[in-house]
Parts: structure tokens; C-alpha cells; sequence
């Protein structure tokens, strides 16, 4: 659906996007993150043609994006950081009026704006001036707006940045909902974001692709084991030894003890083994008590700044 690829954009000196290429599939929701500053902005400003890049090419359903922007704008729905809305004109005319920007049929106006406030859950406030509305409706309206047109793309430039905890909650099930009836490129640098809402993640920094992947495929590849965390109650060095003497277990620790022969233990196996039942057998044969088994893996949080601070980048 979304074709990027060798992507750059110079301001004079300063390179703020550096040959990017990835592709985003049709019903996918894709998170694109990276530190304030990355350069998330400018690509999402060079999709949708609302700059142009300085080398490398864009295209959307088929359409290049600098050859045909007319074509790619008619099947772009762009939510940018600071929603574009006219503070004087209640919601139902603004909305009428990007209806009229985008050529929505004067006949099928009125379903259209129907259809959008539902999505939005805006229908309570169409005849309210959107300066008299909350940051987060005034989201939604932004949001209400992308929607007009029922694009087949739809492009969102940090959509929760601003809102409280409730807000931000309610954005995200929105964001959730439109999957797979519209591809979707989700900009943020609040990665909960991403690992709520996501079905792969592009992570750039000063500019440049640092990764392309599923947050589980990231983790399997920066970690290279998995990690379980137990909690049981017996002889710690006996634990130990048997453990250890399991197959497609690397190492086994104990991270602490407490009273009554309880303590915690952190085993890495080989990755993508699956050991959680031999482990239960084995300390249920031994007459041991399995208070906890709980598999550990690298937040997004982790990944992030893994791939973020490293000098090495991973392609």
C-alpha cells in the first residue's frame, strides 16, 4: 500500500531524513517512532506531499507521491500534530467544508459527516464551536476530519500528544478500530502507543532507519534467549543443580531469597524454547513448591533505547 524508498530531505546543511525505505502492507497499522527531533515529522510531511523530499521516491496505492500528489492526497487521511481546525465554525461545518475540499459528492455530504462523527464519537458536539471544545475533542474533530472521504491510508502525526490519561485511552480504541479497514502510520514518541495499538514498528533516529520489525521479532533478535522468572519454595543449591540439568537451559540464578526456602529465579533458555512444562514437572516431582512462573521479555521501553543509544544500527 505504502512504498518508501531511499527517502532523504536536506535543510541546508543539516540532514533531517537520511535513506529511508520501508513498506507499510494494506490493512496494517504501523508505528513509526523515534526520539524527538528523529526526523518523524518531516517523513510523514514528505508521504503525505506536503513537502517535497530531496532524493528518493514515495508511493501510495500505486500512485507516486511527487509525480501524482493529487492521486495520493485523495487517498491520504492526515491527522498532523496540531490538528488543522478554524476555531470560529461550529464541527458540522467544518467538517462540510473538508467534505467540500475533497470533493465528497454534495448528495452524500451529510451521510459522510454522519459517518465520520459516529467513528469519532463527535455526533454530541456537531453544533458546538470547536473553540469552545477540550483538547480532546478537538482531537477527535482532527481525527473526524482524516476520516472524510473514507481514504484507504490514513496518517497520524502524534495523535494523543496533549491529552489526559482518559483521552489518550479513547484516541488509541479509536486508532485500534480502524484497523484493517484503512492502512495506518502512527507518529509518536510515547511508545504505550505503539505496543497497544501496533502490528510492526519502524524505529528511526537523527534521521536514519535504526529497525523494522514486530516488537517480538525486536526482542527475539536483540536478547537472543528467553528469560523465566520463578518463585519456589525449597533448598536453593539443590534447585539449582537440577535445574540446571534441564535441557535448553543456558543458565540458572538466583536472584533472591526469602524467609521459608522461597526464592526468586531467573533462568535464560534457548530462544523461542518452550520449558514452562518440563519446569513444573521437575519441581512438582521433587516435592518443591512453584509459587510464580512468569516469562520475562524486553519491554518496548527496553528495545527503544537499545536500538536508539547503540552506535550500531540494525537494518
Amino acid at each position: 500500500m505504502i512504498e518508501v524508498t531511499g527517502l532523504s530531505k536536506k535543510f541546508g546543511d543539516v540532514r533531517a531524513v537520511d535513506d529511508l525505505t520501508f513498506q507499510v502492507k494494506k490493512g496494517e497499522i504501523l508505528g513509526f517512532l523515534g526520539p524527538n527531533a528523529a526526523g518523524k515529522t518531516t517523513t510523514m510531511r514528505m508521504i503525505t506531499g506536503f513537502i517535497p523530499a530531496s532524493s528518493g521516491t514515495v508511493s501510495v496505492a500505486g500512485f507516486d507521491v511527487f509525480h501524482k500528489p493529487l492521486e495520493v492526497k485523495r487517498r491520504i487521511g492526515y491527522l498532523p500534530e496540531n490538528p488543522p481546525l478554524y476555531q470560529d465554525m461550529r464541527v458540522e461545518d467544518y467538517l462540510r467544508f473538508v467534505a467540500a475540499i475533497k470533493g465528497v459528492k454534495r448528495r452524500s455530504v451529510d451521510v459522510e459527516i454522519y459517518r465520520v462523527a459516529e467513528k469519532s464519537a463527535i455526533t454530541l458536539i456537531l453544533d458546538s464551536f470547536i473553540a469552545s471544545l477540550s483538547k480532546g475533542f478537538k482531537q477527535r474533530v482532527g481525527l473526524a476530519q482524516a476520516l472524510i472521504g473514507d481514504p484507504p491510508v490514513l496518517i497520524f502525526d502524534e495523535p494523543t500528544i496533549g491529552l489526559d490519561p482518559r483521552q489518550i485511552i479513547e484516541v488509541r480504541e479509536l486508532i485500534k478500530n480502524l484497523a484493517h479497514e484503512h492502512t495506518v502510520i502512527l507518529s509518536t514518541h510515547i511508545l504505550p502507543e505503539v505496543s497497544m495499538t501496533c502490528d510492526r514498528v519502524v524505529i528511526i533516529n537523527e534521521g536514519r532507519l535504526v529497525a523494522v520489525d514486530t516488537p517480538e521479532n525486536l526482542t527475539a533478535r536483540l536478547k537472543g534467549s528467553e528469560s523465566i522468572r520463578l518463585e519456589i519454595e525449597g533448598p536453593s543449591d539443590e534447585i539449582m543443580r537440577v535445574l540446571q540439568a534441564i535441557p535448553k537451559i543456558r543458565s540458572v540464578g538466583c536472584s533472591a531469597t526469602r524467609k521459608h526456602e522461597i526464592s526468586e529465579y531467573i533462568i535464560e533458555t534457548d530462544l523461542g524454547a518452550d520449558i514452562r512444562r518440563d519446569l513444573a514437572a521437575t519441581i512438582v516431582k521433587n516435592g518443591w513448591g512453584l509459587l510464580e512462573m512468569k516469562t520475562e521479555k524486553l519491554s518496548l521501553e527496553d528495545i527503544f533505547l537499545k536500538l536508539t543509544t547503540s552506535e550500531e544500527r540494525m537494518n
